[in-house]
């Protein structure tokens, strides 16, 4: 393609504009963003401020830009959850190529509609499962296929959501509520099902899972807290207070997020108002969240190898670790700490900084860019289809693991065949 390919971005907020559309601007003979819609008039005047664009390419509403005829090549759809099938069916059929925040869809059948749409319109859907496009999970990846540990046999893993990222995105936040959204394991750790089948290069065929919301609900609520933070006697003790979290960062760093996401262009006095009359002001323990805090997944894959999985806001910090055993050694990697050790049997063990294989560890550890920029470049047809790129093809299997895991935890962990 010998012009830049044109955007329209749905939903303007934390991913749709602060993340994707910020790192479009950065490819502007790549890629140029000619619309976007918004529910919030605020949010849709931040996307001209960044872009440039006029008044009149802006919508209130991604079903009123979808009413539109065709506006650009490729639509970003990043929405809340609920809203991702229907709009994403609408745009195909409009023949948009489409960047699609995850989870694709809350219910199976959905998930496989919109890649069969995809594959018979023969339209590129990119899913933004951005843990692939890490450096990180592609030199373990890059590992496990030289066959340094020989065959996979076992694979541990564990996503530290962190307390108080626990108690902003899924407590007081967008997902705190599966009909709102989805469930826990499927809004939050798509991801992680989608980058363990990935490395291991195997299906999944059996699933069994246990967790439960243990602690943010109001049984647990201390004695003398009240309903929000700004007027808590108990909140100067409480790791969860808002307060501290919110404001007292903001005025130590100056930190966007997640602060704006409690107040679009954050500045003292409106994050303070947000906390006195908004969602993330609200105790912890008296919010309207239903989804799990803690949850453990085992996956039987089609060989007989196992993986382990765990979910756990009950962290001091975040991060995702990993462990890999395979017939002839065993890989550890720490994400947040960004080293991996390869453990040959009866060798040496090698420790790989991945600092040393690149130096970009912006978003989700460089994968929010380089997803970005692959995606521009397939649409643009200056390279084919990728083992990297998520398509919607592909990344199917993670949601129907995700939620054969769910069903599971519903049924007191019964084992859930896929295949």
């Amino acid at each position: 393609m010998d012009r830049p390919i044109t955007v329209a971005v749905a939903g303007c907020g934390s991913r749709g504009q602060d993340t994707y559309s910020k790192i479009l601007m950065e490819l502007p003979d790549k890629a140029r963003i000619v619309a976007a819609a918004d529910i919030d008039p605020e949010k849709l005047a931040g996307m001209r401020k960044l872009t440039g664009m006029k008044e009149d390419a802006c919508y209130a509403s991604a079903e009123e830009m979808l009413q539109q005829p065709k506006l650009a090549d490729v639509m970003l759809i990043c929405t809340p959850d609920r809203c991702h099938y229907e709009e994403a069916k609408a745009a195909l059929l409009k023949d948009y190529d489409l960047l699609l925040e995850k989870p694709i869809a809350p219910i199976a059948e959905q998930c496989k509609e919109l890649s069969d749409i995809a594959l018979e319109r023969g339209r590129k859907v990119a899913v933004c499962h951005v843990l692939r496009y890490t450096a990180f999970y592609q030199k373990i990846r890059e590992l496990i296929a030289s066959g340094v540990i020989g065959d996979t046999v076992n694979v541990q893993a564990i996503e530290q959501v962190c307390y108080w990222h626990q108690a902003h995105s899924f407590v007081r936040g967008n997902w705190r509520n599966a009909e709102m959204s989805s469930c826990m394991i499927l809004q939050k750790c798509c991801h992680d099902m989608d980058i363990l089948l990935w490395l291991t290069g195997k299906h999944c065929k059996r699933v069994s899972s246990f967790g439960d919301l243990h602690l943010f609900k109001e049984s647990q609520a201390p004695e003398g807290s009240a309903d929000r933070c700004v007027n808590c006697a108990v909140a100067p003790k409480c790791p969860y207070n808002a307060v501290d979290f919110y404001l007292d960062e903001f005025r130590r760093s100056g930190d966007d997020w997640p602060q704006n996401v409690v107040a679009f262009e954050p500045t003292e006095e409106k994050l303070m108002d947000a906390l006195r009359t908004g969602p993330y002001g609200r105790c912890v323990y008296r919010c309207d969240n239903d989804v799990v805090d803690h949850q453990v997944v085992n996956l039987e894959l089609e060989d007989g190898a196992t993986v382990n999985f765990t979910m756990t806001a009950f962290t001091a910090h975040g991060g995702r670790n990993i462990r890999v055993g395979g017939t002839m050694g065993e890989i550890e990697g720490d994400m947040k700490k960004n080293i991996i050790k390869v453990m040959r049997y009866g060798q040496p063990d090698e420790i790989i900084d991945v600092r040393t294989l690149t130096d970009d560890f912006s978003g989700h550890g460089g994968g929010d860019a380089r997803l970005v920029r692959e995606f521009v470049d397939l649409v643009r047809g200056d390279i084919g289809v990728t083992g990297t790129l998520t398509s919607i093809d592909r990344s199917v299997e993670s949601h129907l693991v995700a939620l054969a895991a769910e069903e599971s935890r519903k049924q007191n962990g019964q084992v859930i065949a896929l295949r």
